[in-house]
């Protein structure tokens, strides 16, 4: 059973959105996906198309690539809301010059006040090798604190390689 925040973290590729997907369809919530990505270009395009089709059908999508305080105040107490990701979301603040720790305190009032259940799908990006540019810097120091942020208020954490989850905090049943 799905806590009130679930925190699934993992690297590129790792399984985490699937894992977080299997544990929203267990839970026997009714299913909304918030969408943060962007399709700029045919690559991202394809990756959302891989994206919905391996959710299959049940979903309600909501996109809200900034703002996400509408879409969780919308959820209703038996409902659960898959936030994937928040990593896409960190980076389109970024990229908009936004004050990042602003719209972060926003996103934990968000999720706070959500009447229902909530799983984020977040990266690790913090066991690579140091970026070579300032942005980049920038970038893995703000996930970090992003994911230490959201750890912090979650009541279960989940680690995700290899499609393998590892229990960080809380449980895995």
């Amino acid at each position: 059973m799905l806590e009130k925040l679930t925190l699934v973290l993992g690297g590129a590729a790792s399984g985490k959105s699937v894992w977080a997907e299997n544990a929203v369809i267990q839970s026997g919530y009714d299913k909304i996906y918030l969408a943060t990505s962007q399709a700029w270009d045919a690559e991202m395009k394809a990756k959302i198309e891989k994206h919905i089709l391996q959710r299959g059908d049940g979903w309600q999508t909501v996109e809200a690539p900034l703002d996400l305080t509408p879409a969780l105040a919308a959820v209703k107490k038996k409902q659960v809301v898959l936030l994937d990701c928040a990593t896409m979301w960190l980076t389109n603040h970024l990229l908009a010059d936004h004050d990042v720790q602003t719209e972060t305190k926003r996103l934990l009032k968000a999720i706070r006040n959500c009447k229902g259940r909530v799983v984020v799908v977040s990266n690790e990006v913090g066991m690579s090798v140091v970026p070579e540019n300032a942005l980049a810097r920038r970038f893995r120091e703000e996930q970090g604190t992003l994911n230490q942020i959201l750890a912090a208020e979650a009541d279960t954490v989940v680690a995700v390689m290899a499609g393998l989850p590892l229990a960080l905090k809380g449980s895995l049943t």
